[in-house]
């Protein structure tokens, strides 16, 4: 067996002892895309399914459908929590206001309303109890997951809401038809379309 050359072998990065922060995330040269924050971890995306990506553009254009001017959809930006979480949600709904221009790459959790994770096999531990958990502590007031249900593998909507009193999200609706909502805004998303995209 010979060694791999020089010229081909990847360099990962060694972690800080304390672990990265938000600042390496945006430093780091050659980061792959969509890698994310999380406790001082980098945390590496595996290649999506189908089904991620037909669910974000069904419930991007739904949201987007009715938003008011005073917010924005956006899709797969980081989210910056604290100095050692940098989360990206498959979709959030920010503040328009908090939109710099074209060549931003990151939002304050300040200024997001409600962000959207997309279950994936390598990041079902992370989207269903890690990011909302930290979501919620950072005072997200919104969250809502996505998961495959069915036969024909459709979207199903899990839709929560901050307590002011616990700051823990709580469950307010499971959506497989139609998600028709009055928060963060009056939004209404047909499911039954999934297929389209």
């Amino acid at each position: 067996m010979t060694a791999e050359p020089a010229e081909h072998r990847h360099q990962w990065p060694v972690p800080p002892l304390d672990g990265y922060t938000v600042d390496d995330l945006f430093t780091l040269p050659d980061l792959p895309p969509h890698t994310e924050l999380i406790d001082g971890s980098l945390v590496f995306v595996s290649p999506q399914r189908y089904f991620h990506f037909a669910a974000i553009h069904l419930l991007a254009n739904g949201l987007r459908s009715t938003v008011p001017s005073d917010l924005k959809v956006v899709c797969e930006m980081t989210v910056v929590l604290d100095r050692r979480n940098g989360p990206e949600p498959d979709i959030s709904v920010v503040r328009a206001e908090a939109v710099t221009g074209p060549r931003q790459t990151r939002f304050e959790a300040a200024d997001v309303l409600l962000a959207v994770e997309v279950i994936s096999p390598d990041s079902e531990a992370r989207d269903r109890d890690t990011k909302p958990h930290k979501y919620a502590a950072a005072g997200i007031p919104h969250f809502w997951l996505v998961d495959m249900a069915g036969q024909d593998d459709h979207p199903v909507v899990q839709v929560y809401e901050r307590g002011e009193a616990t700051g823990t999200y709580a469950l307010t609706g499971i959506y497989h038809d139609h998600v028709k909502v009055s928060v963060p805004y009056d939004i209404v998303i047909d499911l039954t379309t999934y297929n389209q995209y």
